[in-house]
């Protein structure tokens, strides 16, 4: 076992860290690049763009103490089917699911604007989860993943914070992991829902999780590398 100490809020957690997986969620083109669909929402995506260095740090920590890593993609098949029509036909007409948009087709699956960032690109080997949802447990073979690879722990970051990453971390906590929240490696459109969705993940003595941050992850998981 490799017991790690996270110092975090709204206490320290240890974890075992063969036992943990990092979650990256959706840190894809069209919701991060200037030009792609978020942008033409009018969204400021560089509120996006800051949690793409601390999510790069604890993802280089990860891997370097060989811990499961796993990436999310929000999207769809090409044909809508997994698509429910209620969210199909949310929005503004032009600017809905499988409609052309700037990176291609919005949020459909193989189009330029659903691939992960570059700065945080998947390594051969590590898990691409393709999610029709918000969460990403719906609909998806994650808990088959955690499962096969005996997890209790997730780390979580990615975007946005009160949407996906929130929901994964609900969904999570309901089915009895343990799930921390990387507050500087998340990010938001609205900056006032990541403050309070960071908030209320660790409300009440922790009532979904605990919010720590990249360094203070990678310096834990450094930290249990040298102890063991």
């Amino acid at each position: 076992m490799n017991k790690v100490q996270l110092a975090a809020d709204p206490a320290p957690l240890i974890f075992d860290r063969d036992r943990a997986a990092l979650i990256v969620i959706d840190m894809q083109r069209d919701f991060l690049e200037p030009g792609g669909f978020g942008e033409t929402l009018g969204n400021d995506v560089s509120l996006l763009q800051a949690a793409v260095g601390p999510c790069g740090r604890a993802l280089e920590a990860a891997r370097a103490s060989g811990m499961l890593v796993i990436h999310t993609r929000e999207g769809h098949r090409p044909d809508l089917s997994d698509a429910p029509p209620a969210k199909i036909q949310r929005g503004v007409p032009s600017r809905r699911i499988g409609d052309p948009g700037p990176m291609g087709r919005i949020l459909v699956r193989g189009e330029p604007g659903h691939d992960i960032v570059a700065e945080l690109a998947p390594l051969a080997g590590e898990v691409v989860l393709d999610k029709p949802g918000k969460g990403a447990f719906h609909q998806t073979d994650l808990a088959q993943i955690l499962g096969n690879n005996g997890i209790d722990t997730l780390i979580v970051c990615g975007v946005t914070t009160e949407v996906c990453v929130h929901t994964t971390i609900r969904e999570g906590n309901d089915r009895g992991y343990r799930c921390v929240a990387l507050g500087d490696a998340c990010a938001s459109y609205f900056p006032e829902f990541h403050r309070v969705g960071l908030e209320m993940i660790k409300a009440q003595g922790g009532i979904f999780g605990w919010v720590s941050d990249a360094a203070s992850f990678a310096n834990a998981i450094t930290a249990g590398e040298q102890a063991a």
